[in-house]
């Protein structure tokens, strides 16, 4: 965790002290304005560590408030700074075509004002953007055709949130959207792939009760995330036993005769002795074969051990990358990043893009979802989709 936050802040530092740069160029501060800004970047950069400070001490309205202005900006000034170093790459590629060649090109190169101000907009209704379409849930359904569910059962069907990250930021509001979705579709199950909490519980226990209102025929089922054990461990479960769920941690068991679920801690309890549960593919061994198997899994790790043993592995953790492009630095650390995929022979992953936000409140090019997992009876008509 302290490696976490060390390599969080340096970079996190380091953006700001390239915006600042490229501020300074365009605006050529004098001393007082760039010490105005540089301590607005400053507050920027400390923000995480003042909300959590707030928060811990009962500030409550002050945390939110602040979590709201410095995650907001978080997100504007990722953007951002993609945005200006696209910029700088561009003028890199212009000066050395301009060194190799007689032709006139630096004409082509815009002055560090001007696109200071052309970025600042464009990433301003970029974030504007991704503040509003991270308020709009879809629903995603994966349809999977199997003999494992007896055709006298019907369709039976598994909703899936994730990552809703319920905190400072992701509030009641939010909540009901996402929850509004869920009754929609009707679950027989209801499953939480992690993170269902964010990395600080602020008087969230209010939200319990919107939880509670769900109660598919079957049961509701929860993993833990990495957040889950940032915000405490004790809390955290005690919040989603409180909401309904079974907690499911290195453990699995057969519902009303018809479907295996088993569930895995995520390994962010591992450090701090706190994960708990036996090795993933001792786990499935214990549950009958013949039963449809899901494998609830906050990280989308693939165990090559396990395949065979489950066919359907649920999964988050991504968010894929949630703001453009991060995904792409995502996308380094996690060969599944977002969506269905075929593994081992007959098993599928999904990896779903989470239904909450972390940090910034702001999704772009990565909507969120609640996903309905259909299984239907071989015979019973419908594919995989």
């Amino acid at each position: 965790m302290i490696l976490f936050l060390l390599t969080f802040f340096l970079l996190y530092g380091g953006l700001h002290a390239y915006l600042f740069v490229k501020a300074q160029a365009a605006l050529a501060l004098s001393g007082t304005s760039a010490i105005l800004l540089i301590l607005f970047l400053l507050l920027m950069v400390l923000s995480p560590l003042l909300v959590y400070s707030l928060g811990k001490y009962g500030f409550e309205s002050s945390a939110r408030l602040l979590a709201l202005v410095g995650f907001s900006w978080m997100g504007l000034a990722f953007i951002c700074f993609c945005c200006f170093f696209a910029v700088d790459f561009y003028r890199l590629i212009i000066f050395g075509a301009a060194r190799i060649s007689s032709a006139q090109l630096l004409n082509l190169i815009p002055s560090a004002r001007y696109s200071f101000f052309i970025i600042l907009i464009f990433a301003l209704s970029l974030a504007i953007y991704g503040f509003f379409k991270a308020e709009y849930i879809r629903t995603e359904r994966v349809v999977i055709k199997t003999s494992k569910i007896p055709k006298e059962s019907g369709r039976l069907k598994i909703v899936q949130i994730s990552d809703v990250h319920l905190g400072l930021v992701v509030r009641k509001e939010r909540l009901a959207r996402i929850l509004q979705e869920v009754i929609q579709a009707g679950p027989d199950i209801f499953v939480s792939a992690g993170d269902l909490v964010d990395g600080q519980l602020n008087e969230i226990e209010s939200l319990i009760q919107f939880l509670q209102e769900i109660n598919p025929r079957y049961g509701k089922f929860a993993v833990t995330g990495n957040h889950e054990f940032y915000a405490g461990l004790a809390q955290t479960l005690d919040f989603t036993r409180k909401a309904g769920f079974t907690i499911l941690r290195g453990e699995g068991l057969t519902v009303a005769g018809l479907i295996n679920i088993a569930g895995v801690d995520d390994p962010a309890g591992m450090p701090a002795g706190l994960y708990r549960g036996v090795a993933e593919r001792e786990l499935l061994s214990r549950l009958p074969r013949e039963k449809f198997t899901v494998l609830l899994k906050h990280r989308p790790h693939v165990e090559e051990s396990s395949l065979g043993l489950f066919d359907l592995q649920i999964s988050g953790h991504t968010h894929k990358g949630q703001i453009f492009p991060f995904r792409l630095f995502t996308r380094l650390f996690f060969r599944y990043v977002s969506g269905d995929f075929r593994i081992g022979n007959d098993a599928l992953l999904h990896v779903s893009r989470g239904s909450g936000t972390w940090g910034p409140p702001i999704r772009l090019l990565a909507p969120p979802e609640v996903t309905v997992y259909e299984l239907v009876p071989e015979g019973g008509g419908g594919d995989h989709a």
